[in-house]
């Protein structure tokens, strides 16, 4: 069997902490792809692959059963704040 949403979800809480955290099964349940925004200060300071690796790394475990894994945005809270604050600034217009 593959391996869940709700695995891949603990494992992130677990290690890195996130303030905001979206993991979405795009494989259609079997738990083989998978698609993550991930917002943690431990990304603070880091280039996109740092943060990208320490996605992977905190996923380790699973990753030998997950086929894809697609980081959409890997933000410190800042950038989220900075991005969610633009996103409701153009809404509005």
């Amino acid at each position: 069997m593959g391996v869940t949403k709700e695995q891949v979800e603990s494992s992130l809480m677990a290690k890195l902490n996130p303030s905001h955290l979206e993991v979405i099964d795009t494989s259609g349940g079997c738990g083989a792809k998978f698609s993550i925004v991930i917002v943690t200060e431990q990304f603070e300071g880091k280039r996109l692959l740092e943060r990208h690796r320490l996605v992977n790394g905190a996923l380790a475990e699973e990753m030998k059963e997950i086929h894809a894994l697609s980081i959409t945005k890997a933000l410190t809270p800042e950038q989220w704040k900075q991005q969610q604050e633009s996103e409701k600034s153009q809404a509005t217009a």
